[in-house]
């Protein structure tokens, strides 16, 4: 009897405490309540407004000049105000799967920027000042409506990722070819035709995908790319390649699994069988592997790359904006049924679990 007593009253102090601290939230400033979920993950000040269906940012959002990672994914959003200048202190910019048809020049007075994720958007152009964002090491316009970049992206010289698939590209462009700092260069599912000779100048090219366009042949300035470890250039228009391809030695073997190193060069009109010019610089590959479905892994290779980081660089979601509590995702996509990449894919085709941020000092 006690004891029901006891308990009763334990609940009852709980729920007074309750309707107290919510009583509380409701009397602080806006930005207080935004500022309470903000988080500290590896040493920077994170917040996550992502799936929250705003078609508009909150303008106590920029009074929170501290920030230093911003996730805004998945949202409605089509546009980004001006004020994004303020948020000085930002290291990553999570933008993805909005409704995004231009991104401010305010972009490029974030001059601490180290990571811009834009992809799944409807970008058709990208502003000549995101060149002054010299400190950008991965870029993601992926999945948007371009056809090229601006000239003044070539002062993104410590660039080492960049992701232009899934957009309306002729040409690979001219900017791209002074970031000579890149590893990975993702252009797949574009409307390339050809590949210029400058291409010699991204020595350090580990992981280049070409995959999905309208390339006639492959350039022999490509032969001296000799730390490429994965070439893709699966479904082209490919008749001929160089001579010299033996001496891409990184290259260990035609590929025939699509998250394997090597040579992938399936599904092209090839007038002489490969192996006939690699005359023994790549072996083929003869293990059966069972595959994925083709679209399964186009996304997974695109998307999930992307998203992978995301979870990397902001953790997995504590509390909604609102302090309501969040499920911890082990499913950064969202995606019902969704391929997880291993391996060679979680290894090199985005690689960016290693992708050194530096903690703030």
């Amino acid at each position: 009897m006690g004891g029901t007593q006891s308990k009763n009253a334990t609940d009852e102090e709980a729920m007074t405490s309750g309707r107290k601290s919510a009583g509380q939230d409701e009397n602080l400033p806006t930005v207080e309540r935004i500022r309470k979920h903000t988080v500290t993950h590896f040493g920077f000040r994170v917040l996550i407004l992502a799936r929250r269906g705003m078609l508009e940012l909150p303008e106590e959002l920029w009074e929170l000049t501290e920030l230093q990672k911003l996730n805004l994914s998945l949202n409605l959003l089509r546009s980004i105000p001006s004020s994004l200048a303020v948020l000085q202190n930002l290291v990553v910019l999570n933008l993805w799967g909005n409704q995004l048809t231009s991104l401010p020049p305010e972009v490029g007075r974030l001059r601490n920027l180290k990571v811009l994720f834009a992809y799944r958007n409807r970008l058709s152009d990208v502003p000549e000042e995101l060149g002054c964002c010299t400190k950008l090491e991965v870029l993601s316009l992926a999945n948007n409506q371009l056809t090229g970049l601006p000239a003044s992206l070539s002062a993104l010289s410590g660039l080492k990722k960049l992701n232009l698939s899934h957009n309306h590209i002729t040409h690979i462009p001219a900017c791209v070819y002074t970031m000579k700092n890149l590893v990975f260069l993702q252009l797949a599912c574009n409307k390339l035709e050809n590949i210029a000779d400058q291409i010699q100048a991204l020595i350090d090219l580990k992981i280049l995908i070409l995959e999905g366009n309208c390339i006639h042949s492959l350039p022999k300035m490509i032969c001296g790319l000799t730390k490429l470890e994965l070439l893709n250039v699966d479904f082209n228009d490919i008749q001929n390649v160089p001579a010299e391809m033996h001496r891409l030695r990184g290259l260990e073997r035609l590929a025939c699994h699509p998250l394997d190193k090597g040579l992938h060069i399936m599904h092209n009109p090839l007038v002489k069988p490969i192996k006939d010019v690699l005359d023994g610089g790549v072996s083929p590959e003869t293990r059966p592997r069972s595959s994925p479905p083709e679209s399964v892994l186009r996304s997974a290779k695109i998307a999930t790359s992307d998203q992978r980081f995301e979870m990397c660089l902001f953790g997995p979601e504590q509390t909604d904006v609102l302090g309501r509590s969040q499920a911890v995702c082990s499913n950064p996509s969202g995606v019902s049924g969704e391929f997880r990449p291993t391996g060679i894919m979680s290894e090199l085709i985005w690689n960016m679990e290693r992708v050194h941020v530096s903690r703030p000092q």
